[in-house]
């Protein structure tokens, strides 16, 4: 027997292939998440592209125009939400960037807690002890201004980035069917591609729901910031919720970008800014930890455990991005589970007609992940 023999020679050169693939998916993993980010943008923007092959004026029934008219709509839609917003975010963020040093050095010297004191009436034991809290913390803090500045950099090297995602979305949009067919002809066997298709309408609703149930979160999200800014009188309330709705959509980086905005308004204008940052982080708690499992469960078939525990692996092993890609992908493996339970039930009804009613009820209660 000649060694290495044909078996083992085939298992080494298909292990070896999977790991230059491996290989290969880590070292483009930016390219390849700008296109998976590409494609949710397409299923975010499919149904305005959808309302516009619908009842469009000029072209009818097409595809192609309906996209184009669809990406027209939204350029006029955020052209207005800017001018109507820009000038008073810019002239606060410039109030903001020359004020930020004379602030944080109130905050490492604790001035500002004589401020707080005069200004919502504390005692003299408050202002003590948020003097010791701050200088507890004074290194720290005096490190705030740099990090600012680091984060500031990275998220317009993000930005710049992302300025590609709704320009690939246009293909997606455009062919997405046909690609999916060019795929599936490529990598699948004629026997196998009525399964490999219903596997993929499959998916696509799956993603649909998703988006669904992620544009549902971005509207409670601008529902509670509206109602709190209107509440606590800050200025362009309206403005300011739609721009964080918007920005749900980022995980953590929306979120953490929101929450930067407003508290600023609130301390450049002499708000009540301690009021609204504490009722932004209840609302992170409430919506990361209680109204986004349920949503999300209920649209896509998982347990809203299962929603939590896909979010902190996905933060563990992947950051921001796979935050963002942890649901999505739980609700895959579950239902790659259902249809292979699926599977073993037709095969054990052909094997064993007797017991395949038994087998049904309990591959069906365990098949929902």
């Amino acid at each position: 027997m000649e060694f290495p023999d044909r078996r083992t020679t085939t298992v080494l050169l298909t292990a070896l292939l999977i790991a230059l693939l491996c290989a290969a998916v880590y070292s483009a993993r930016r390219i390849i998440l700008i296109f998976v980010f590409a494609v949710f943008f397409a299923y975010v923007i499919n149904p305005v592209v959808r309302f516009m092959q619908r009842h469009s004026l000029f072209f009818g029934d097409l595809r192609g125009p309906a996209v184009v008219e669809a990406y027209f709509a939204a350029v006029i839609l955020f052209a207005l939400l800017g001018y109507s917003v820009a000038p008073g975010v810019s002239r606060n963020a410039t109030t903001a960037l020359n004020e930020l040093p004379a602030f944080v050095d109130g905050l490492s010297t604790g001035d500002i807690a004589g401020q707080l004191r005069g200004k919502y009436g504390w005692t003299e034991e408050q202002e003590l002890r948020l003097r010791f809290v701050l200088a507890e913390h004074k290194d720290s803090i005096r490190n705030l201004v740099p990090a600012v500045d680091r984060y500031i950099s990275n998220a317009a090297l993000v930005f710049g980035w992302l300025l590609l995602v709704p320009v690939l979305a246009i293909y997606f949009l455009r062919d997405g069917d046909h690609l999916v067919d060019v795929f599936i002809h490529l990598l699948f066997s004629p026997s196998r591609r009525p399964e490999a298709r219903a596997a993929a309408d499959e998916l696509h609703r799956l993603l649909s729901e998703y988006i669904r149930a992620q544009g549902f979160l971005c509207c409670l999200s601008f529902v509670f910031y509206c109602s709190a800014m209107l509440l606590l009188r800050f200025p362009h309330a309206v403005a300011l919720a739609v721009l964080g709705g918007l920005l749900e959509f980022i995980p953590v980086v929306g979120w953490v970008t929101t929450f930067a905005m407003i508290v600023s308004v609130g301390v450049l204008d002499h708000l009540h800014w301690i009021w609204i940052a504490a009722l932004l982080a209840a609302w992170r708690v409430i919506q990361d930890y209680i109204v986004s499992p349920r949503i999300m469960g209920s649209h896509l078939k998982i347990h809203p455990l299962a929603a939590i525990f896909a979010v902190l692996v996905g933060a563990e092993i992947g950051g921001i991005a796979g935050i963002y890609l942890s649901v999505p992908v739980m609700a895959s493996i579950s239902l790659v589970w259902r249809e292979y339970a699926g599977k073993r039930i037709m095969r054990g009804h052909h094997r064993h007609p007797g017991g395949a009613e038994k087998g049904l009820s309990g591959i069906a209660e365990a098949a929902p992940v």
